[in-house]
């Protein structure tokens, strides 16, 4: 990579869109994953368009964070991070609950639209590789990631290296089903562990609670000055956290689960309520080793450096 460009990752989630220029430091792409620090020199930020919105409206707001986030410098590639089904050759986005998009060939779409190399990858598996590069999985050699944003997102991290699974659809926790019959999703189920373990999760626990609409940000920002309602909603949604998370440690036995995305950004007052939950929902806690609950180096950022990566690294 040319010292005078840069990789824009960009993060296409439920509610923003989020572009990320990104310039490596302490090594070049080939470099020993964990012997580099990526280094961000811009970002960008763009309203998500909506579910019902028609593709080009979202096409364009991609395009214009890119603009924003590359300025005037060249641009060497550009990493798509999406929140769905991502098919294991990176070419297309088969479903996504919370974007417009349906069996789409994005890796395509947009190499025509910015005539530049373009990588395609999930949004918690970009956001893993960024930890695994610097970040929270450092150098361990089996862990989650779980990204509390909008919904649920998850990757599986083994030996450095992100697991895809057979057809690219590894790690999509945030759609187990928790309650038999429960809240209906988006993705057209019912019951999902998102429903009850995310932004808007977050949001509608509020809404019930005092009558009135708080988006997430606002919420944060009434628990951090102490409001009751506020922090007692964010332990709820914490709770969930550490239930589900219990899951999948059940089935994965990491080393450590890290824990991303948006909702992340309150940090203990989610964390805590987690921990205790994951502590009292495995088997034989007193035998075994409960794995650490630790917050993204990265946080919100994570999916778009590791969009980025992904692109400086050809890996896609």
């Amino acid at each position: 990579m040319s010292s005078d460009e840069v990789h824009v990752g960009v993060d296409v989630g439920g509610s923003k869109i989020l572009a990320v220029a990104l310039r490596p430091s302490g090594g070049n792409a080939g470099t020993a994953v964990t012997d580099r620090e990526p280094e961000v020199v811009a970002t960008a930020t763009r309203p998500m368009p909506g579910r019902e919105a028609p593709t080009g409206e979202l096409e364009a707001a991609i395009l214009v964070a890119v603009a924003e986030a590359r300025g005037e410098t060249a641009l060497g590639g550009v990493g798509l991070s999406v929140a769905g089904l991502v098919d294991a050759a990176g070419e297309h986005l088969r479903f996504a609950a919370h974007l417009p998009w349906r069996a789409a060939p994005l890796r395509r779409r947009f190499e025509e639209l910015l005539a530049t190399p373009v990588r395609l990858a999930n949004d918690a598996n970009c956001a893993a590789y960024a930890e695994i590069v610097a970040g929270a999985a450092r150098g361990i050699s089996s862990g989650l990631l779980v990204t509390v944003g909008t919904g649920i997102g998850g990757a599986v991290m083994m030996g450095g290296q992100v697991v895809r699974g057979a057809h690219g659809g590894a790690g999509e926790f945030g759609h187990m089903q928790v309650v038999p019959d429960g809240l209906a999703c988006e993705c057209g189920l019912r019951g999902c562990w998102e429903q009850y373990c995310s932004g808007r999760a977050l949001e509608r626990v509020v809404r019930v609670a005092v009558g009135t609409h708080l988006d997430g940000p606002e919420v944060a920002a009434l628990a951090r000055a102490g409001d009751t309602v506020a922090r007692e909603a964010i332990a709820s949604i914490g709770t969930w956290l550490g239930v589900g998370t219990a899951g999948l440690v059940s089935a994965f036995d990491p080393e450590v689960v890290v824990i991303g995305g948006g909702v992340s950004a309150v940090g203990d007052l989610l964390l805590e309520p987690a921990r205790r939950a994951l502590a009292d929902s495995l088997q034989g806690t007193d035998y075994r080793e409960v794995p650490a609950l630790v917050p993204a180096r990265f946080g919100p950022e994570a999916g778009a450096i590791g969009a980025a990566l992904y692109s400086l690294d050809g890996i896609g």
